[in-house]
């Protein structure tokens, strides 16, 4: 805590934060800096973090104030102050204390949850409140980061000894690819708008991430209809991929999803993708950079290799677990016999 000597009393602004309701101290009356007046308490108005230093006959004074107000009536503060007397250095100390954080709920798992609809509407007050309730709630339970998302922030403490248990943050991002053929034996393909320099001119098949609760056959069938125009239905998962450090250094889940077509007419996305077209499928195994491309090249041999019903993918069925009573969707395929056509039982 900071000390420092005045011969008359002032008031300096060091940030700013929301106010309703007065907060006294054993100050005596002293005119603030842009001029609004007070009495002989120290009054802290709607809109102002104060910090206060008032002295009289060598009165030394330290005072640190946190403010934060959700309204006219939820005045939140606390003030620790220390007055020395110059003549013979005593000390007198008076502390007075009025939190007010942010509207919260413990969870059961002993954590807190903020009250979405109950957050200050002036983003500056939010800041200063959110502010005093993380710097209190850490200091009570001494919270960490986990991890955050646009509609909140996540902190977390683990209360046994010994080391943190929690799951980490999510690891993974999860993406999809289409490869849809028509009877034609012409692959519908694209190519993006904002690409790395080593795939330009690449026609490539329709790709993209799931969203939130969707499913990878739903995210394929959306990702091609998004890009492209052109409705499919979900066949197969022939292949995934798994890499690490790939954006924001999580690892990368890419599933390659075989579509059947519903539809002929392309009607491309704009936004995303500069050219799309169906493409004879010699053509598009043919393109060096598939061919130079181990794992490309792979993909395509794992394609063409479904196509001569010469390898079998993943169906998905819909199960339910006694454990959780949810329904989940489970990948799988078994053959009975090589007429079966990689239908799964």
């Amino acid at each position: 805590m900071e000390l420092k000597s005045f011969s008359s009393c002032s008031v300096s602004t060091s940030e700013v934060a929301h106010v309703g309701r007065s907060y006294s101290t054993l100050i005596s009356s002293f005119r603030h800096k842009v001029g609004v007046r007070f009495s002989t308490h120290f009054q802290c108005r709607r809109g102002l973090f104060l910090t206060t230093y008032c002295a009289s006959d060598n009165t030394y004074l330290t005072d640190k104030a946190v403010i934060s107000s959700v309204g006219q009536d939820n005045f939140a503060a606390e003030t620790s102050s220390h007055r020395i007397n110059g003549t013979n250095g005593s000390i007198s100390r008076f502390y007075s204390t009025n939190l007010k954080l942010l509207d919260a709920f413990d969870d059961e798992y002993g954590g807190v949850v903020v009250h979405p609809d109950r957050l200050p509407s002036n983003p500056y007050t939010f800041a200063s409140v959110l502010r005093l309730s993380l710097s209190q709630w850490k200091k009570m339970e001494g919270f960490q980061y986990h991890h955050a998302e646009p509609g909140y922030v996540m902190l977390t403490y683990w209360i046994p000894e010994g080391p943190s248990m929690l799951p980490a943050n999510a690891s993974h991002q999860v993406g999809v690819g289409g490869f849809v053929i028509n009877d034609n034996n012409e692959v519908l393909v694209v190519q993006e708008r904002h690409c790395s320099p080593t795939t330009l001119g690449l026609w490539k098949i329709p790709t993209g991430f799931i969203l939130e609760a969707e499913e990878i056959y739903t995210g394929a069938v959306r990702e091609v209809k998004e890009e492209t125009g052109i409705d499919t239905e979900f066949v197969e998962v022939i292949a995934f991929r798994h890499a690490h450090n790939v954006a924001f250094e999580k690892s990368d889940l890419f599933f390659i999803c075989m579509l059947r077509p519903l539809s002929s007419k392309i009607i491309v996305d704009d936004l995303e993708i500069a050219a799309a077209k169906w493409m004879p499928l010699v053509d598009f195994v043919e393109q060096p950079l598939i061919q130079e491309d181990s794992m490309f090249k792979k993909i395509v041999d794992i394609f063409i290799a479904r196509l001569g019903k010469r390898y079998c993918g993943l169906s998905t069925h819909q199960v339910v677990s006694k454990f959780d009573g949810m329904v989940s969707s489970l990948y799988y395929n078994v053959i009975d016999n090589a007429d079966n056509n990689c239908v799964g039982k």
